[in-house]
């Protein structure tokens, strides 16, 4: 958690520099944020250097949530100390949203915000879109720590594909292709027409499925063919970062390969038929822009990525309830977006279709395949306990919300997209809304939301079970 914390100091710095150049007066409180967490950091590191560094699997977990939690406190000091929020509450909001990359907001006026601050705020999503224990576990065998316990916890997804065997190498690889999707995709939109800070911002933002924008229209402020960039590399984003290495080095046959790419693409592509026409007929514009706003909301709501085009809330209640849907598809395993993800779906649907030929034929053995590889009983068992329990939560969740005094749709949507960490939702909390009229316990609550589907839900969850906590 020291390594982590130092990280997290330097990864403040670059603000300090749009802050200067900007003029905004914002770089004080940056580098006060920055030697505050980089002296507590290597602090912790340094105190704590020649204790036993073997992690195991329960060490993991643990270190894996209590960074998450440290990562909030000391990424919130830019906001308290700067004033561009004057709240405990509202801070903790802001900045577990940037870094479980939800994008939900409690900032009334975006374009308001210092330069210095903004671009933290960005960058927070940037870290948080692949994980920054993911980075971490390529640096930690070089100070003598074991990283792959490590991995397991911050990815406790249901697929297991390695790039190489050696984890260290795995994480390096994966940032690569972050950082240079991340650095792709930031020269498109400088080339489109963003200068060059809105270029850098969205470039984070973008990459890490995270929705947060420097303009308070969000996309919705940019030309169409911005737009469309935008829609390819969140697309890109809510792909498995396995699959996309495997295409960039030339193996097609491993991404077409992947039954979830396949469901992701067909999903997309169905879903766009469908809704494209209804879209095009309640918004009264013309058929491209009502053809591009539906790809862009339905891309963006199923990748996690938050960005907004237009207020989906505004065609038709039966639209609205089916964009609503689309806060419990996630995108794929093993990539930046959150949410459920859709080889879980994938599992689940056809584990039930395979159900009624088990009911026809009892004393058959009827496997069910991923991929073309058998899925064992073990692996089902997760994944159904997984969907049980998340809509559990969300069940709850909505039952907390609505207690505190808000109406059943703003508590549906509030939970919804934040267990999902997809932005934005319906009723109160819908594309041109944020959540600034929230109470603090509620906004405490919804952040504890937020981490807990960033993690996947067992990561966190397993930390309440008295199981975790007895002697070996």
């Amino acid at each position: 958690m020291g390594a982590l914390l130092m990280i997290l100091a330097l990864l403040m710095l670059p603000g300090v520099g749009f802050a200067y150049y900007y003029e905004s007066g914002d770089q004080t409180p940056l580098l006060y944020s920055a030697f505050a967490s980089f002296a507590i950091g290597a602090t912790l590191f340094f105190s704590f250097s020649n204790q036993d560094q073997n992690i195991r699997k329960r060490e993991g977990y643990l270190i894996v949530s209590l960074s998450w939690l440290f990562m909030s406190i000391f990424g919130m000091l830019p906001y308290l100390i700067s004033g561009v929020v004057d709240n405990l509450p509202d801070a903790i909001f802001e900045t577990v949203s940037g870094l479980t990359t939800t994008g939900a907001t409690i900032l009334t006026d975006i374009e308001a915000t210092p330069k210095g601050i903004l671009f933290w705020r960005s960058m927070t999503q940037w870290i948080g879109g692949l994980g920054i224990i993911v980075l971490t576990v390529a640096i930690f065998p070089l100070l003598g720590i074991g990283g792959i316990e490590l991995f397991v916890a911050e990815s406790p997804g249901p697929t297991s594909d390695k790039l190489h065997p050696r984890i260290r190498e795995t994480a390096k690889r994966l940032w690569f292709v972050y950082i240079g999707l991340t650095v792709a995709v930031g020269v498109l939109y400088y080339v489109e027409g963003m200068n060059f800070y809105d270029a850098v911002n969205h470039a984070l933002t973008t990459m890490a499925t995270g929705g947060f924008s420097t303009k308070n229209d969000s996309m919705a402020y940019f030309s169409p063919i911005i737009q469309y960039t935008a829609i390819f590399f969140m697309f890109l984003s809510g792909t498995n970062f396995t699959l996309i290495y495997f295409g960039l080095t030339g193996r097609f046959k491993r991404v077409w390969h992947s039954d979830e790419f396949k469901a992701y693409v067909i999903a997309l592509v169905i879903f766009l038929i469908l809704l494209v026409g209804p879209v095009w007929y309640y918004s009264a514009e013309g058929f491209e822009k009502a053809f591009r706003d539906t790809l862009f909301q339905i891309t963006s709501l199923i990748t996690t990525t938050g960005y907004v085009t237009s207020d989906y809330t505004a065609y038709h209640s039966g639209l609205t309830l089916i964009f609503f849907m689309f806060l419990f598809l996630g995108a794929s395993a093993g990539s930046t977006s959150g949410g459920i993800k859709f080889v879980r779906h994938l599992t689940f649907f056809k584990n039930s279709w395979l159900e009624f030929k088990r009911i026809v034929h009892p004393r058959a053995v009827v496997p069910l395949k991923i991929n073309g590889d058998r899925v064992t009983g073990k692996i089902i068992t997760h994944i159904m306990n997984f969907l049980l329990i998340y809509l559990m939560i969300f069940v709850v969740g909505s039952i907390v919300i609505s207690l505190m005094g808000y109406d059943i749709l703003t508590s549906f949507g509030a939970v919804a997209t934040s267990l999902g960490n997809v932005g934005p939702a319906i009723g109160r909390v819908g594309p041109e809304d944020n959540f600034a009229f929230f109470d603090p316990f509620s906004k405490i609550f919804l952040s504890f939301l937020m981490l807990l589907g960033r993690l996947e839900l067992f990561t966190i969850l397993v930390l309440f079970t008295p199981y975790f906590w007895r002697a070996n």
